[in-house]
């Protein structure tokens, strides 16, 4: 494929002079130390660097060409590509590159503060059971037609998503069910996407050091319903129940579906029951009602079924498979997991890391009807320091006993993180310790727990890797607890 070809559709600031545009390109990159011979490279500046810098070392492994928002560099022995707007121009290449996949698959797209991991894995469940092929791409781990790739974030470059799609097509895939962040919306990195189907979880506080306010928080989210550089969805499946949901800007061509609690919404539950085994109840929609039972635990799993349910709907999926593929997904790791070594008491690791989600999470616990909840938990460091007294607040009010610990500390003193946590904490008057080292911080937790008793261990769910200032070490609160708990002799 020739330059031109490559940036049909792209925005760029002049056009491409007719000997440029005729250059054969073998392929694209936007790391240099993956460009290879007749490679075109895309450097624009990144959260940690600047793809500027490596233009000679690209160079020097093959590139044949740079694209950049940036004014050519004298020394580049290249040609130079102006695009208007880097990342979306890497989105619109990379989708010219690989002849548009993304327009042949079922794209469903799932965004909002929480349970977007645990809806994606109930909705590619759904689609497994319907005998679909697919790819699964989010914040725990990447699949792709029954493989298993490692996460690097939650959404990634539009080159490797466009990529992974390609893969899934020439496999005989046919469904990609995908987080898409806040970051991913407002860096451009699903520009330009055909989604068939997009999700709207919640939104509530977070990720306030990137974006700075709640309403630009809500307006990246709310780009993937507009449809950036493509088409609107054709579905929207939608939270009734929340306030953000209904501000959302929805195209004409969009069908939407409410869902939620109550029977003001399009899809809503009826004769929910639930316990330690899980939920059971009916899933109404319209004149349309049928039965669904999940080992997912507690309330606010009945709205990411919900959601799972309405994406599945929106392919034409029959009630009776939606709900064998609902039943198929026995837990999300690192979502409310339990770590059972046969104690007489409840031990769940949960990845709540915002106000509201140690909130939900604690409401869970507490709807099993336990004797107390003990509930530890961190605030990371690098983030928004704004809701750390919150989520210190939230584990109060909620919990019998706290334990506030050290969670990713990154760059920052976990003393001067877990002092802002403990100011929310002391507005209530519940019992807690401090405990920077987040071993035995799980230990005094485990230790203080007794039988008919529920220990949340919240923050890191399924990360297996505590980063700190200087190095990231090996951490996984699962292997730590059932550790601690075969310490007292505990076996299953």
């Amino acid at each position: 494929m020739n330059l031109g070809e490559i940036f049909a559709g792209v925005a760029l600031p002049e056009a491409l002079a007719p000997a440029v545009a005729a250059m054969e390109i073998a392929g694209m990159e936007y790391d240099s130390r993956r460009v290879d011979a007749g490679y075109l490279f895309f450097a624009f500046p990144g959260a940690r660097t600047d793809g500027r810098r490596f233009v000679r070392d690209a160079i020097a492994r093959g590139a044949v060409a740079i694209a950049s928002e940036s004014e050519a560099d004298a020394e580049s022995a290249a040609p130079w590509v102006r695009v208007t707007h880097g990342r979306q121009a890497l989105a619109l290449a990379s989708r010219n590159l690989y002849d548009r996949p993304d327009e042949r698959l079922g794209l469903t797209g799932i965004t909002g503060t929480n349970g977007k991991t645990t809806t994606a894995y109930l909705v590619d469940s759904v689609l497994r059971a319907a005998g679909r092929t697919t790819a699964m791409i989010g914040t725990i781990e990447y699949h792709l037609a029954g493989k298993v790739l490692p996460a690097v974030n939650t959404t990634p470059e539009s080159l490797d998503l466009v990529r992974l799609f390609a893969g899934l097509e020439s496999a005989g895939g046919t469904h990609v069910t995908m987080e898409v962040s806040s970051h991913s919306l407002d860096l451009g990195r699903v520009y330009g996407l055909h989604f068939h189907t997009a999700v709207f979880t919640n939104l509530t506080r977070d990720h306030l050091d990137f974006h700075g306010t709640m309403e630009a928080y809500f307006a990246a989210k709310a780009k993937l319903f507009a449809g950036a550089g493509a088409p609107a969805p054709l579905f929207a499946v939608v939270n009734h129940d929340d306030e953000y949901a209904r501000r959302l800007p929805f195209h004409p061509r969009t069908q939407v579906f409410w869902y939620g609690l109550g029977p003001d919404a399009d899809l809503y539950p009826r004769n929910v029951s639930s316990g330690f085994a899980g939920l059971r109840f009916e899933v109404q929609f319209g004149k349309l009602r049928f039965p669904v039972e999940s080992a997912l635990i507690g309330s606010i799993n009945v709205y990411n079924i919900l959601a799972a349910c309405g994406a599945a709907l929106s392919y034409g999926i029959p009630p009776e498979t939606v709900s064998r593929g609902i039943a198929a997904l026995e837990a999300v790791p690192g979502r409310f997991e339990r770590v059972d070594e046969g104690q007489p008491f409840v031990v769940v690791v949960d990845y709540a890391h915002t106000d509201d989600a140690l909130r939900n999470t604690i409401a869970v616990a507490r709807g099993l009807k336990p004797k107390r909840v003990i509930t530890l938990f961190g605030c990371g460091g690098d983030r928004d320091r704004t809701k750390r007294p919150l989520m210190g607040r939230a584990a109060a009010e909620g919990s019998d006993f706290v334990v506030l610990t050290s969670d990713n500390p990154r760059s920052e003193d976990p003393l001067a993180i877990m002092n802002d946590a403990l100011v929310g904490i002391r507005r209530v008057d519940v019992p807690h310790i401090v405990e920077p080292d987040r071993a035995a911080a799980i230990a005094r937790a485990i230790r203080e727990a007794h039988e008919g008793d529920i220990v949340i261990l919240a923050g890191k769910g399924h990360e297996t890797y505590q980063v700190l200032r200087d190095r990231t070490i090996a951490f996984d609160d699962r292997a730590v607890a059932r550790e601690v708990l075969r310490g007292y002799g505990y076996r299953k």
